[in-house]
């Protein structure tokens, strides 16, 4: 038997098919599409195989296309756009039974010497003083299929919100469109650091777009909205482990024309900014 640390990183470890082109798994799920972090995650991982892993990863920009299929194999293909004295570029296309389902770049930066700046991290209490996410979903919800299946997805971390979840339409009238969480993996990953920012890529893409929602239902329970991932993007700014605790904190600036855009920055426990991260998601009223 496997953890869900050690499945992940399995999930993460593409299978090389020729010199730029990788495949990965895709577990079959009762949902309807790919987890969107998956697909990040592995294609990230295909950018990064490219390279000599001298240079870590400071930024990238995709956007999801199509739909995913659970179950089904994709192919990521890799161009190799740039290799200059510091910056390395790639590109990368994620195709399923022949169409492309999703484009990434990614930029690879070799370390400099500067000057330094951030803004604080929010007070907020400790993880230890916070009830596991996968609690409060038993305590209030029981053995919901959708519930349980959307919770398999997060099962390689352990997480924990800072605020009390909302479970009723009341409760979230008057919520304002942020959200918190503490994160990490439920099991060491290794040393390779590469591992460590594409085990994070695929966390990022869990709840961000939470914060939209905030406001307008309950973030468990039945759905009053077909949501979507439509771009991300992520600025990795320091050097981090994704099996040690680090604060998510999420919000949105605004919502409007059915779609929502969000915007996470991710903190290490010494409060050190690790990640930023920004993702517009598309909102569709179920049945309207």
């Amino acid at each position: 038997m496997t953890s869900p640390a050690e499945r992940l990183v399995d999930l993460l470890d593409l299978e090389r098919i020729e010199e730029n082109i990788f495949r990965g798994r895709s577990p079959q799920e009762r949902l309807q599409r790919v987890f969107g972090g998956q697909v990040a995650g592995q294609a990230l991982v295909a950018a990064g195989r490219t390279t000599d892993g001298s240079r870590p990863v400071h930024s990238l920009h995709a956007y999801f296309l199509r739909p995913g299929r659970p179950g089904v194999p994709i192919v990521y293909q890799v161009e190799r756009v740039r290799d200059g004295r510091s910056f390395t570029t790639r590109r990368v296309v994620a195709i399923q039974q022949g169409r492309t389902i999703f484009n990434l770049t990614a930029s690879f930066h070799q370390s400099e010497p500067g000057f330094e700046h951030q803004l604080p991290m929010p007070e907020v209490p400790d993880p230890e003083n916070l009830p596991p996410l996968a609690d409060e979903i038993r305590a209030h919800l029981g053995e919901l299929p959708e519930a349980l299946e959307r919770m398999a997805r997060r099962q390689p971390f352990d997480i924990r919100y800072v605020e009390r979840l909302r479970w009723t339409p009341q409760e979230v009238e008057s919520a304002e469109p942020r959200s918190a969480v503490w994160m990490r993996a439920v099991g060491p990953l290794g040393d390779d650091p590469l591992v460590h920012t594409c085990a994070l890529t695929y966390a990022s893409d869990m709840m961000l777009l939470d914060a939209v929602r905030v406001p307008i239902e309950p973030l468990w329970g039945p759905r009053g909205f077909d949501m979507a991932s439509l771009d991300h993007a992520m600025w990795f700014h320091r050097p981090f482990r994704t099996d040690e605790w680090f604060l998510y904190q999420q919000e949105s600036p605004i919502a409007t024309g059915a779609r929502g855009l969000a915007r996470g920055q991710i903190f290490d426990r010494q409060g050190r900014l690790l990640v930023s991260v920004m993702q517009e998601g598309l909102f569709r009223k179920i049945g309207g």
